[in-house]
């Protein structure tokens, strides 16, 4: 079977924002995939969007992925990320939402799916190395 996760990503992402609050969503920035800029994440290793409408652009959640844009520090970023790296998603106003266990990283780690915008920079994937 399937992993359920994107699904419930998915439904929690739409039932907070039917319910007109602000869906967050947690990801473990250190996960091969991740392309953020650095100055989002926190000392933890994680970065928090804000996955409203208002917030981002372009949003694309498929099975494997999540893809959008996003503006740090009002700069626009092609935001990816693997599905399997996300921690969680909750509405900011009352924490109501899910956690995730972040899944192991497989050994074919190239991406099945792809963002449908043909405009996109083909940027390297960004990674925190520590020492």
């Amino acid at each position: 079977m399937t992993s359920n996760k994107p699904y419930l990503i998915r439904a929690f992402h739409e039932w907070i924002t039917d319910n007109e609050l602000t869906p967050y969503l947690m990801v473990d920035a250190r996960y091969p995939g991740v392309d953020v800029p650095d100055s989002a994440i926190d000392e933890e290793g994680r970065v928090i969007f804000n996955l409203s409408w208002q917030a981002v652009h372009g949003l694309e959640m498929g099975n494997e992925h999540i893809f959008f844009d996003a503006r740090f520090s009002g700069v626009s970023y092609p935001v990816s990320i693997p599905v399997a790296a996300v921690m969680a998603i909750y509405a900011r106003e009352n924490g109501a939402g899910t956690m995730f266990e972040v899944e192991p990283v497989e050994t074919n780690t190239s991406p099945t799916e792809t963002r449908t915008d043909e405009n996109k920079p083909d940027k390297p994937g960004l990674r925190l190395v520590k020492d």
